[in-house]
């Protein structure tokens, strides 16, 4: 499985239409999960981050197909002229460093 984790950094007073452009993906078909998440900025060394994105896909395939629907673009349509930092990572969480079972 493919983990998609985007972080967003957005001023005040665009962070709501931010977390508008990227509601756009939760109607992307080929995510098996799809969540807008928005920091509740609780870590004391890192509240940067305005509102995640975070997905999982079956494989690479998957997300790939994700990035080529046309809602993937509508929503960077939206986003990206309104939003400020964009930082992504994408991992096979099969391949993940794991905590034991107890």
């Amino acid at each position: 499985m493919i983990r998609h984790i985007v972080f967003f950094t957005a001023t005040d007073e665009n962070v709501d239409e931010v977390r508008a452009g990227l509601s756009l993906l939760t109607a992307n078909p080929h995510a098996s999960v799809l969540e807008i998440g928005t920091n509740v900025k609780t870590d004391q060394l890192g509240t940067d981050i305005d509102l995640v994105v975070y997905g999982e896909f079956e494989n690479e395939a998957a997300l790939a197909a994700y990035k080529a629907h046309p809602i993937y673009q509508q929503s960077i349509d939206a986003v990206r002229p309104i939003r400020e930092v964009r930082i992504a990572a994408d991992y096979d969480s099969d391949r993940a460093v794991k905590m034991p079972l107890r």
